[in-house]
C-alpha cells in the first residue's frame, strides 16, 4: 500500500469541505490500520509507516466581516489560519457548523476553506478502532520494534498553549483556528474512555460533575425510570441511558442499535465513572463522579473540553463557613478562591474567574422551581457568595488557624476541593461553567460529619439537588448556544472555532 495523500483543495460549501476532511481522514486511518494488522502478523511493512491528519486552512486579507451575534465563527484579522482535524465521524455537526460560520461571516469572496493532508503524523495509538486490541498479541520484541516503524504520540504537538494564550507561531507559521490540535483531541478521547469507562461518542453537550456517589446513584435511578416510560409529546426527548462499560439501555419504543451488544458492565468501576442521558442531537446530560480533589477535577475537564460542551456544572457538598448557614442550605458560587494549585501554571492566580450571568440565572431559577420557594424563603436556603477550593482536605488541622483568616478575608461562604478547578478550567477552555453546592457540615462551628448523620443527610438532600442541576441544564439548553458561548470567555485574538 502506498501512503495516501490528497492535495489541498478550496471549497465554498461547508458540507463539501467536511466530506473532503472525512475522505482524507478515512484514507489515512485505513492505511495505518492495515499496516498495523500486517505488522502484528509478522509481515514486513517497510522501514517507516506514516499517515497524516487532514487540515483546514483559511486566508483573508481584510478585517471586514459580517456582523454576528455569536462570539465565535470568525478569525481575528488578516492572515492565514489553520488547524489539524480528527474523528470527522464524531465531530460532523461541529465541523460543519464551524465551516459554515467562517464562510458566512467572511463571505466567499474574501475567504475559501482549503482542505488537504497535513504534515502532522497520526500516532499509531490513535488509529485503533474502539474495540481493537490487536497490539496485545505481540511479543515484547515486536512491540519494541513498533516504535521504529510507526509514529508515536508527540507531546510537543498536543500542549495547551493555544488555550492558555501562550502560543506564539513561528515566523511563516499559520495562526491557530482551534483551541486543540488533532493529536491533542485524540489524546483526550482515549483518556476519557480510560477514566470514565464510556466511549466519547456517548458524551452529551451538557455535563454535571459531582464528588459523591450518592448523586450518581440517584442519576442512575432517574435514568432507568425514564427509559422504562414511553416518550410522550413534549417530553424530555431522552432516547437512551449509558453506563460504564458502554452499557446502553434504550427507551421503551426506541430501536436497539447493533453496537449496543458490544457494551458490558465492567468488573469494577473506573476512576471517574461517567453516565449519559442521550438525546438524538447530542444535547442530553452527561454526569461524572470525579471523586475527591482538584487533581481529578482538572484531569477530567482537560479531556471533556475537547468535545466542546455547551456548559458544565458542579453539584456537590461543601463545608459551610458562616454560622447562619444550616445543613442542607445551597451555595451558588459567584466567585472563587483558588487554593487548589493544580492550574497555577496554566491560568495565573491573578486572572479572575467571573460568574456567568446566563448560568447564574438558570441555576437560581431551577432552585426556585424545584423547591417551590420564592423571595425571602428562597434566599434563606440559598446563599450567593464566594467558594474557596483547597487541595488540603485536612485544612482544619493547620496551626495558627491561617486558613480561617484567609477565608474570612476573602468573604468565602463555603469550602470544597473541586469547584474552583472546574470553573477555572471552564474559563480556560471557553466552556460556560457554574457551581451549586450543598452545605453538609460546618467544621468551624463544631458541626462535623458523622457517618450515620451524613448518610441520612445525603439521602434526604441529593434527589432535590440533582433535579435542580438537571433543570438548570434544561434552561440553558432552551436559552440557546448563541447566548451561552458569550464574549465573556473569549480573548483579544480568539480562535475561530467555538
Amino acid at each position: 500500500m502506498s501512503r495516501p495523500f490528497i492535495a489541498p483543495m478550496q471549497f465554498d460549501d461547508p458540507l463539501a469541505a467536511y466530506q473532503q476532511v472525512l475522505a482524507i481522514y478515512t484514507a489515512n486511518i485505513s492505511y495505518l490500520r492495515e499496516a498495523m494488522k500486517r505488522f502484528v502478523a509478522g509481515e514486513e511493512v517497510g522501514e517507516h509507516v506514516r499517515a497524516c491528519y487532514p487540515f483546514v486552512r483559511v486566508h483573508t486579507d481584510t478585517v471586514a466581516r459580517a456582523d454576528s451575534t455569536l462570539a465565535f465563527g470568525f478569525v481575528a484579522g488578516p492572515g492565514t489560519y489553520e488547524t489539524t482535524l480528527t474523528r470527522p465521524d464524531l465531530f460532523a455537526r461541529y465541523y460543519e457548523q464551524q465551516f459554515r460560520l467562517l464562510l458566512k461571516n467572511h463571505g466567499e469572496h474574501h475567504l475559501k476553506l482549503e482542505v488537504g493532508t497535513s504534515s502532522q503524523p497520526i500516532p499509531i495509538h490513535f488509529s485503533f478502532a474502539e474495540h481493537e486490541h490487536i497490539e496485545g498479541s505481540m511479543s515484547a520484541e515486536r512491540r519494541l520494534l513498533m516504535r521504529d516503524v510507526f509514529d508515536l504520540p508527540d507531546l510537543a504537538a498536543m500542549d495547551d498553549g493555544i488555550a492558555n494564550g501562550t502560543h506564539e507561531p513561528r515566523p511563516g507559521e499559520a495562526q491557530p483556528l482551534s483551541l486543540f490540535t488533532a493529536p491533542r483531541v485524540d489524546y483526550s478521547l482515549l483518556r476519557l474512555r480510560h477514566y470514565t469507562g464510556t466511549s466519547c461518542e456517548h458524551f452529551q453537550k451538557f455535563v454535571l460533575f459531582t464528588n459523591y456517589q450518592f448523586y450518581i446513584d440517584e442519576f442512575v435511578k432517574l435514568g432507568q425510570q425514564m427509559m422504562a416510560q414511553p416518550a410522550s409529546e413534549g417530553s424530555d426527548d431522552y432516547i437512551a441511558f449509558v453506563e460504564p462499560g458502554n452499557l446502553v439501555t434504550r427507551r421503551v419504543g426506541q430501536a436497539v442499535q447493533a453496537t449496543d451488544a458490544l457494551g458490558a458492565a465492567p468488573p469494577r468501576l473506573p476512576q471517574m465513572p461517567g453516565y449519559h442521558l442521550i438525546r438524538a442531537d447530542g444535547s442530553g446530560i452527561s454526569m461524572v463522579n470525579i471523586g475527591v480533589g482538584p487533581a481529578n477535577a482538572k484531569t477530567i475537564t482537560d479531556h471533556i473540553a475537547v468535545l466542546r460542551p455547551h456548559a458544565w456544572l458542579m453539584l456537590g457538598h461543601c463545608a459551610g463557613l458562616r454560622n447562619t448557614q444550616e445543613l442542607g442550605d445551597y451555595v451558588l458560587a459567584h466567585g472563587y478562591v483558588r487554593e487548589d494549585h493544580v492550574l497555577d501554571e496554566d491560568l495565573p492566580l491573578w486572572v479572575p474567574i467571573p460568574p456567568l450571568a446566563e448560568v447564574q440565572v438558570a441555576i437560581e431559577a431551577a432552585v426556585a422551581e424545584v423547591t417551590q420557594l420564592t423571595g425571602h424563603d428562597l434566599k434563606r436556603v440559598m446563599r450567593t457568595g464566594t467558594v474557596a477550593s483547597t487541595d488540603n482536605r485536612n485544612w482544619e488541622l493547620l496551626p495558627q488557624r491561617t486558613p480561617e483568616r484567609r477565608f474570612s478575608q476573602s468573604r468565602a461562604i463555603a469550602l470544597d476541593m473541586e469547584s474552583a478547578t472546574i470553573a477555572a478550567n471552564g474559563f480556560r477552555f471557553r466552556v460556560p461553567y457554574g457551581t451549586l453546592l450543598c452545605v453538609s457540615d460546618k467544621p468551624m462551628h463544631g458541626e462535623i460529619k458523622l457517618p450515620g448523620m451524613a448518610n441520612q443527610f445525603y439521602r434526604e438532600r441529593v434527589d432535590q439537588h440533582l433535579r435542580i442541576g438537571m433543570r438548570a441544564l434544561d434552561l440553558l439548553r432552551e436559552l440557546g448556544v448563541d447566548k451561552l458561548h458569550s464574549r465573556k470567555l473569549r480573548s483579544f485574538t480568539e480562535v475561530a472555532f467555538q
